[in-house]
C-alpha cells in the first residue's frame, strides 16, 4: 500500500480531514517547484495538504503544557526513596536549523522525596517537548526542568540519544552517528556516586 492510499477515501464514522488553509498549501507547492517537481502533475496534486496535516502532527506539542502529566502525584510510595528510572523511551523531533527528523531515545531518572507519578506520565513529558522545532540540547534540558520544578525530587538525570538527518542523510551524510546529551541536577550533580549510579543504571 502506497503512504498516500488511506488519503482518497474518508471513512464512514471518523472525524474529517481539518482543512489546510491556501497559503500553506501555495507554500509546500512553491517549495515543490524549487526543488524542481512540478507540483501540478497527478501524483502530487494532495501532497501540499498531506505536508502541512503531517507537520501539524509532527509540532503538536506546541498545543500542549508537558507539565500537566506531572499534576497528579502518587504519595504512598511504602517508604521508597530510591532512583525511579524509565529508560529506552522511544521519540521522533525534528531539528529547527534544517527541519530534519531526530530520531532517538531517552532514559530519564528521578530520586523521589515522598511523590511518585506514574511512568508513562515520563515519557509524555519528553514527547510535550519533542513534538516541536528542537535542537538536542535544549530538549534535555526542558524535560529534565519540567521534572525537576513539578516533582521537586532530590535529584533529576536525563539523557538522550538521537541520529540527526541533518547530518545522516545530507551536509556531510555520516550515517549511524548517534549525539548523546546529558543533563543532571541536585544530588545526582552534587554527589559523584549517585551520578555514576544513575549513569550506570541508563546503560551510560
Amino acid at each position: 500500500m502506497s503512504c498516500d492510499q488511506d488519503d482518497h477515501d474518508h471513512p464512514v464514522g471518523l472525524p474529517a480531514k481539518p482543512p489546510v488553509p491556501d497559503d500553506v498549501q501555495d507554500a509546500i507547492r512553491t517549495l515543490i517547484r524549487w526543488a524542481g517537481d512540478d507540483p501540478a502533475r497527478e501524483g502530487l496534486l494532495d501532497t501540499p495538504a498531506r505536508v502541512a496535516r503531517a507537520w501539524k502532527e509532527y509540532c503538536q506539542g506546541y498545543g500542549e503544557d508537558p507539565s500537566v502529566h506531572l499534576s497528579r502525584v502518587f504519595e504512598e510510595v511504602g517508604g521508597y526513596d530510591e532512583i525511579v528510572l524509565l529508560k529506552d523511551i522511544p521519540f521522533q523531533s525534528h531539528c529547527e536549523h534544517h527541519m530534519a527528523p531526530i530520531i532517538g531515545k531517552a532514559a530519564i531518572a528521578y530520586l523521589p522525596t515522598n511523590r511518585v507519578v506514574g511512568i508513562s506520565k515520563l515519557a509524555r513529558v519528553l514527547h510535550g517537548y519533542a513534538r516541536r522545532l528542537q535542537i538536542q540540547e535544549r530538549l534535555t534540558a526542558e524535560v529534565a526542568e519540567c521534572i525537576w520544578t513539578h516533582l521537586e525530587p532530590r535529584g533529576v538525570a536525563v539523557v538522550i540519544e538521537a541520529s540527526h538527518a541533518c547530518m545522516t542523510a545530507r551536509g556531510v551524510r555520516t550515517p549511524g552517528v548517534n549525539m548523546v546529551t546529558s543533563r543532571v541536577m541536585g544530588l545526582f550533580r552534587r554527589d559523584e556516586r549517585s551520578r555514576a549510579e544513575v549513569l550506570k543504571l541508563m546503560g551510560y
